[in-house]
């Protein structure tokens, strides 16, 4: 064997192997992102906040049902739920298992492209490109998962304002429906929040920076944010491929400033879409954001691996 056919060998092999452990490990590889941020009003107690996105969830992917539900036991003060749960027209009872104990907790949520419509086979060298082209697959039941939300407490911020006692701090949440789809309406939600809340939250699927620059010029503390998979395919030293939104590459997930006095934090998300079922250097995540005084200064980042799962479906 010459030396180009050993070196052909060797990148076919390289890849097979790769792909392998993305779409056989990776994606399962179920993982915790601790981060704290200095966010709250100076006399508030800190919040803990836990924040689930895109879960792009099929009804046999038990794993990640089960890991899902596990995370009640940290016991966040406020669960946020950041959108695109669904990926199968018979999904919700299998979102609302694995959100079932947390259901428990406070909760505000917003959906996303995928909780309105299915997914569909795509050319991956579109998310490389600008598009405004959307292929849409078929509806989802999406109605049936706000109900069954509602119906167990949690509060549908989707071009809604609104306030809640977490932990004896008042929050005040505003949201806005997908920019994806082009749905958001900030003008329903603008001009910010009144009084003196401890934490002023906003919500968007998509972290689209026309959305972020209204919530910061209204003052909010936080956005929270999902969509970008972080990337889902990273290069290690580079970092993501792409984030599928108008955000830059070094925003694809964790913490960030937006503007000078607002945070935001987006999720790599749980999922992918059965179309594309593969992760590299970007494990599926949930995020627990333990929130404190915006005296305290400075934030910190860490993730923690939690035990791989195999998923049989």
């Amino acid at each position: 064997m010459n030396s180009w056919a050993r070196l052909a060998l060797g990148a076919t092999t390289t890849g097979a192997a790769t792909v392998a452990y993305a779409a056989g490990i990776e994606r399962r590889r179920w993982t915790l992102r601790e981060t704290t941020l200095p966010v709250l009003a100076a006399d508030s107690r800190p919040l803990r906040i836990l924040h689930i996105s895109d879960l792009h969830l099929m009804p046999t992917q038990h794993s990640k049902q089960r890991w899902v539900a596990a995370l009640a036991a940290l016991e966040p003060d406020l669960v946020v739920n950041t959108g695109d749960n669904l990926a199968h027209p018979r999904a919700v009872p299998a979102v609302i298992a694995a959100l079932g104990p947390l259901l428990e907790r406070p909760g505000l949520f917003v959906f996303g492209s995928n909780d309105y419509f299915g997914p569909t086979p795509k050319n991956p060298a579109r998310y490389l490109t600008k598009s405004n082209r959307r292929v849409h697959g078929e509806p989802l039941p999406w109605r049936d998962l706000r109900a069954a939300m509602i119906e167990r407490g949690w509060l549908d911020a989707t071009h809604a304002r609104v306030e809640l006692d977490v932990a004896g701090v008042p929050v005040a949440a505003a949201g806005v429906d997908d920019p994806h789809l082009g749905l958001d309406r900030y003008d329903r939600i603008a001009g910010g929040p009144t009084g003196r809340p401890g934490l002023r939250l906003g919500l968007t699927h998509s972290p689209e920076p026309h959305v972020l620059d209204c919530f910061a010029g209204d003052g909010y503390d936080l956005v929270m944010a999902g969509h970008t998979h972080g990337g889902q395919l990273r290069v290690p030293g580079y970092g993501a491929l792409t984030t599928n939104c108008g955000l830059d590459r070094a925003r694809a997930r964790g913490a960030s400033r937006w503007g000078a006095h607002t945070w935001l934090h987006v999720s790599a998300g749980l999922g992918t879409s059965p179309f594309a079922p593969v992760r590299f250097a970007c494990p599926p995540e949930a995020s627990l954001l333990t929130l404190v005084p915006r005296t305290v200064g400075t934030s910190h980042q860490s993730t923690t691996p939690a035990k791989a799962v195999a998923d049989v479906s």
